[in-house]
């Protein structure tokens, strides 16, 4: 009897071996997954995207020759003192609790250096992040810790967070063992027990609401300081018009490629929309209401490189928001530490139980031992250079369309590589003329 080869076995897609060591977690504990950083699934974003550079249709401008100039106004709509920043790469919120008191200041040194803004995150305004950045933006959350009217008075401007990309709908975590006393004294909360972040604001109930709110914090800090409005990528398009309709100065988009300290797994990575897919919905909202250019958009999730910022401004926003790329700048997630994240169980680059409290590199970490690790200032230096290539790049790329300001770059520059980006995105399928959704010619 002839023995025929067997077929190799084969995984199922449906119930992968990541899928099914979930599902033995889920049934062993309990409880559902916690984790920080970002979404790990593949998603539309601007690696699908393509600049056409200028040749004989387009006239390019002389690289270091010709200038192209990066600055932005924020806050030109309402505020007395509307903010002017060298570059539009802005650093997002993070809280004191989530990272350690020297990461903030790190963050406050090189945003400063390079001539940009950090912003407060969660929790409070700590005075190493106050004293060492230019421009700070406050965050006025739902969970209200560390609120007070001498620090709304004391920041640069007031970002009041509706939503974040991570978590559109849902508050975030912020485990007992980052509660020290520090962090405790600022959000007045008792060491050590589990904190949550509520998911909306407890003194509204919708735009109505937010217009009053808007108008309150305006009396508190005398019309001087723009304020801000983050909404996470769900729904941008009425979001938006919601939130220019209540009077913000600023609307800051955060897509669901944005990281977060800690919140449910399931959340991460099956709520919101990718950022490619949020931005052109803003920018209509803004062109509809006659605002596009007089409320700022920042756009936030998964920027990394100049090029993603220059595709942003491109689609139409203002500027954008950097995180997790500004972690990583600090030495967050080192292939130098390896070794202790090995023994945490983990690999370098894809360390995202940072709400634990162990990290290594000392940046996401209430421990003494461990963020008296890090220096801020060396983390604030290599923040600066991290802004600065991005900023070149972009600059890079808006020369080659002919472009002698980050803002003057728009969706004509852009192609796209497959129909999901450019359906998304707004712009041709590279090699048409076809927008899907849009047109039917190719």
């Amino acid at each position: 009897m002839t023995d025929f080869p067997h077929t190799p076995p084969k995984q199922s897609w449906t119930f992968s071996n990541d899928v099914n060591a979930e599902i033995r977690r889920a049934a062993a504990t309990g409880i559902y997954d916690i984790r920080g950083g970002g979404s790990k699934r593949r998603l539309p974003h601007f690696d699908d995207l393509l600049f056409l550079g200028a040749s004989i249709s387009r006239y390019p401008l002389e690289g270091y020759r010709e200038k192209c100039a990066t600055d932005v106004w924020l806050g030109t709509r309402y505020a007395k003192k509307p903010i002017h920043l060298d570059i539009p790469v802005t650093i997002a919120g993070m809280s004191f609790g989530a990272l350690s008191g020297p990461a903030k200041e790190a963050l406050g040194r090189g945003a400063s250096a390079a001539g940009t803004s950090t912003t407060t995150g969660d929790g409070g305004m700590t005075e190493e992040e106050r004293g060492h950045s230019r421009t700070l933006v406050y965050q006025y959350l739902p969970s209200r810790y560390g609120m007070n009217p001498d620090d709304l008075r004391r920041a640069d401007a007031i970002e009041v967070v509706v939503g974040q990309g991570a978590k559109p709908g849902g508050g975030g975590m912020l485990l007992g063992q980052k509660i020290s006393d520090r962090v405790a004294m600022m959000r007045n909360l008792p060491k050590g027990i589990d904190q949550r972040s509520a998911c909306r604001h407890p003194d509204w109930t919708g735009p109505d609401d937010l217009e009053i709110k808007i108008l309150e914090i305006r009396e508190i800090t005398n019309w001087e300081k723009p304020i801000y409005i983050k909404i996470g990528g769900a729904r941008p398009y009425y979001d938006t018009a919601l939130a220019v309709k209540a009077g913000a100065d600023v609307v800051v988009l955060d897509g669901m490629q944005g990281g977060t300290a800690a919140t449910q797994d399931v959340f991460i990575e099956n709520v919101g929309m990718p950022i490619l897919a949020c931005i052109p919905q803003a920018v209509k909202a803004l062109q509809d209401l006659g605002m596009h250019r007089e409320v700022q958009l920042i756009v936030s999730g998964g920027i990394r490189t100049g090029a993603d910022v220059a595709k942003a401004m491109a689609l139409g926003a203002d500027a954008v928001a950097i995180g997790t790329g500004a972690l990583i700048a600090l030495g967050d997630n080192d292939p130098a530490l390896e070794a202790e994240y090995q023994k945490l169980g983990t690999t370098a680059g894809a360390y995202d139980d940072w709400h634990e409290g162990r990290d290594p590199a000392g940046i996401t970490t209430q421990d003494p031992a461990l963020f008296s690790r890090f220096d801020p200032i060396l983390g604030g230096r290599r923040l600066k250079n991290y802004l600065k290539v991005m900023t070149l790049e972009a600059q890079t790329i808006a020369r080659a369309c002919g472009k002698n300001h980050l803002h003057n770059l728009e969706p004509e520059d852009l192609c796209a590589l497959n129909i999901e980006a450019a359906a998304m995105a707004g712009v041709p399928l590279a090699g048409t003329s076809w927008i899907p959704g849009r047109n039917g010619t190719f």
